[in-house]
């Protein structure tokens, strides 16, 4: 092979790696399980949310929100009003929050777990987008000037 044909299929496989993300942190949308290894915080800072903040994004979240077992803790509004779990995040209120209020913190929250009070659900929710449209969905219950755009489809 030639020494220009060599730098061409650098180039292409560069740009191909890119294309689909072979160089990037986010993480591939695949499939979760228990075995899904956990975030480090430091990862968890660095990701950005793949999946658009869109009006069926945000309503496939809240979906999962309710059948998956997030309102048990949460409540339905996500105000953590239930007096079962006293220590729940109100997700409507990020300044309370503990544990990060930027998306890749939220996706470990979810999926990875947060401290003793809030489990892993990687094992509930098998996923990755999955976790993701929840992100969304927790997006939409905060304070109408802190949520993110919600983009056309």
């Amino acid at each position: 092979m030639k020494t220009g044909s060599l730098v061409a299929f650098g180039a292409i496989t560069l740009i191909l790696q890119a294309a689909v993300g072979a160089n990037s942190a986010e993480p591939a949308l695949g499939p979760l399980n228990m075995d899904t290894p956990a975030l480090s915080p430091a990862e968890a800072k660095a990701l950005h949310n793949p999946v658009s903040n869109t009006a069926s994004s945000i309503k496939r979240g809240r979906l999962l929100f309710a059948t998956s077992g997030c309102v048990s803790c949460h409540g339905s509004d996500g105000k953590a009003l239930i007096e079962v779990v006293a220590n729940a995040t109100d997700l409507t209120n990020p300044k309370l929050w503990k544990n990060g209020t930027e998306e890749g913190q939220i996706f470990r929250s979810i999926r990875d777990g947060a401290g003793v009070a809030m489990p892993a659900f990687k094992g509930q929710i098998t996923q990755e987008q999955d976790v993701w449209n929840i992100v969304n969905f927790i997006h939409s219950l905060w304070p109408q000037d802190q949520r993110p755009p919600v983009v056309a489809e």
